[in-house]
């Protein structure tokens, strides 16, 4: 093998990686959009306060200012959760160059997208700089109202919660201990059919 063979797989890696932040961009940017274009839409079509029923005795939209964070929790701390925002926003762009891996991409993606649809609205909306309220809009019976930016976040924070529960790091590599776990199952099982093959030879 010639030296100049060896540094192929790294350089081989950087494309790949590259593509992973491409989509991790990609599903931020569209639940961005998405986000703001139904708050728009929202904001444009209803009045504050107005209900309009979608599916009966299920799903309504009813158009409210949230001055609180996600589902209305916390309506005093407007400018508490304006920097929360800002700070994990932030802190997703920096460990974005770790991502390798398409569920990572798609979860960080979506927290990243569903935050600064919210944050949008923090430092946009009245009534001022980073204590603009947030607008809401889906209604379920007996529930919070929220926006597509709730939905992005928590739908994130789901798959993030998973990969981690399964081992499987940001760069998309089983952690030490998805690793065991993983070889921990062929072990007992093996054990299991040896226990039996040792009852047979018993009897």
């Amino acid at each position: 093998m010639s030296e100049n063979s060896l540094p192929a797989p790294a350089t081989a890696a950087k494309p790949r990686r590259r593509h992973f932040w491409w989509i991790w961009l990609g599903v931020a940017a569209f639940a961005y959009l998405c986000d703001q274009l139904t708050k728009w839409w929202v904001s444009s079509t209803m009045e504050i306060g107005e209900k309009t029923p979608v599916i009966d005795g299920l799903l309504q939209w009813y158009h409210i200012l949230n001055s609180g964070a996600a589902f209305s929790i916390g309506e005093n701390f407007t400018w508490v959760f304006t920097i929360i925002m800002a700070a994990v926003s932030i802190a997703i762009i920096v460990f974005s160059r770790k991502i390798g891996s398409v569920w990572w991409s798609i979860g960080l993606g979506l927290v990243l997208g569903g935050a600064l649809g919210n944050l949008t609205d923090r430092l946009f909306r009245p009534p001022s700089f980073g204590m603009g309220h947030v607008v809401d809009f889906i209604s379920f019976p007996n529930f919070a109202i929220f926006n597509m930016a709730d939905m992005a976040v928590v739908g994130g924070v789901i798959v993030i919660c998973l990969l981690t529960l399964l081992g499987i790091g940001m760069d998309g590599t089983k952690t030490e201990s998805g690793k065991a776990s993983a070889e921990q199952a062929p072990v007992e099982k093996s054990n299991e059919h040896g226990n039996s093959d040792d009852r047979h030879s018993n009897d």
